[in-house]
């Protein structure tokens, strides 16, 4: 079920992409695409896709938690753009 969170705030932001036309949502709503995407294969995988296990509270944190850090990552992506770093400049930032 971990993939429930990430999959409502793509929902969401796809309805906000189509209202606003903005880039920055855009790019948060392919990140968050991506990673309900990413939860949804691997439960698949795992042949854990529909079921709703005894820790449904666990899973859903786990969902919470790989949102929060798709919104950060979204929001390091934007500092980056904002500050205009070259590649080799985001190269000696990250390290």
């Amino acid at each position: 079920m971990c993939y429930a969170v990430p999959a409502v705030g793509a929902i969401f932001t796809s309805v906000l992409w189509s209202k606003t036309k903005s880039i920055k949502i855009w790019w948060l709503n392919l990140l968050l695409w991506g990673g309900a995407i990413f939860g949804t294969i691997d439960h698949l995988w795992n042949g854990e896709l529909f079921l709703i296990s005894k820790g449904w509270l666990k899973d859903i944190s786990l969902g919470v938690v790989i949102t929060v850090a798709i919104v950060l990552t979204w929001g390091i992506v934007l500092s980056l753009a904002k500050r205009n770093l070259s590649l080799k400049e985001v190269t000696k930032f990250v390290q």
